[in-house]
């Protein structure tokens, strides 16, 4: 094999096989190899640039985190590069490779972790092998990948929204949740079920709907609670976009929103007041996610990877009210 091979391998270019950058990376790890940013940027790379990678560019939770970073990039004369991963792992490691292979100086992962801890470990180890070399990493809402993190309010948002809703008097409560694999799901179900706890009350007797985590899978899980559970009388959507498409199927069998069915969100992206009814749901502040990501690449690195926490509120608005009457 010759160094040309090589380093195209090390640096993701195309022009290798999988399976010959694959081993190309393992004996590299096992040689103890770590790449010089320094020189590769004086070969052509440039340490300005921010890669940024979101689960769905079109999602407006990561669209508000996008315009955080950029706003913050933007006063520090860096540029973004945005990427998407669509929640495939695969795909989210093949843009960390082309992120490094494009030289930037900068790694921000957005976006849900996975329970099982094996479909991150390929890019656990990309990433410590670009710290080590000098890059600078951060994530959002991730457990398993070693770097500075901000940590959504997960399961508080999956209590506070339950515990409102509950208050309203509402017993035969569906759940809307997104994939299973997804930590953020899993963490927001942790916080509806401590809630439900509270008054006696457990998750395992409620119709939970894994979707896509998006309005159309929302749509689609709405539709089977009707046809599946019609005595429900508030629907939990695990995130804004989700619960968007519940209101949209809703609207469409002509179920009255609040006066027959009570729907709440978790996020509030921006369109959420503009809705009709307007969506309750609860606040993570999704641009200040953005740039704090940002700030923590851009301190000094520290021993140990820091961790901060973005705190939430309940906002209140159109879509709940009070359990109808029989």
């Amino acid at each position: 094999m010759s160094l040309a091979t090589a380093s195209r391998a090390l640096a993701g270019r195309d022009g290798v096989s999988e399976p010959v950058a694959n081993r190309v990376r393992q004996v590299s790890r096992d040689l103890g190899y770590v790449a010089n940013l320094h020189a590769r940027t004086l070969a052509g790379g440039s340490t300005s640039t921010v890669g940024l990678i979101v689960h769905q560019i079109d999602d407006p939770y990561f669209s508000e985190i996008a315009s955080g970073v950029i706003q913050a990039a933007d006063e520090q004369d860096l540029i973004v590069q945005i990427c998407h991963s669509g929640r495939d792992p695969r795909q989210e490691l093949r843009q960390i490779r082309n992120l490094i292979a494009q030289r930037v100086g900068v790694l921000i992962i957005a976006g849900s972790g996975y329970v099982d801890p094996r479909l991150e470990a390929e890019a656990k180890a990309e990433l410590s092998a670009f710290q080590d070399a000098g890059g600078r990493v951060a994530v959002i809402g991730r457990h398993f990948l070693r770097a500075d993190a901000v940590r959504p309010d997960n399961q508080p948002a999956g209590e506070v929204i339950t515990d409102h809703v509950l208050s309203l008097g509402h017993r035969r409560i569906a759940v809307v949740a997104g994939p299973d694999r997804l930590t953020t799901v899993a963490d927001r179900l942790a916080g509806v079920a401590s809630a439900l706890e509270r008054k006696g009350l457990s998750l395992a007797a409620l119709p939970v709907v894994p979707t896509d985590f998006t309005r159309d899978g929302g749509r689609s899980a709405a539709e089977r609670l009707l046809r599946e559970h019609p005595q429900t009388t508030a629907i939990i959507a695990l995130n804004d976009a989700m619960a968007i498409g519940v209101l949209s199927a809703l609207r469409s069998h002509g179920v009255s929103v609040p006066d027959q069915m009570s729907v709440a969100g978790v996020d509030d992206v921006a369109v959420a007041a503009d809705l009709a009814p307007s969506l309750t749901t609860v606040r993570l502040p999704m641009a200040e996610m953005g740039q704090v990501a940002l700030a923590m690449t851009l301190k000094p690195r520290s021993s140990r990877s820091r961790k901060k926490s973005t705190g939430h509120r309940l906002i209140v608005r159109d879509s709940t009210g009070p359990v109808p009457s029989p």
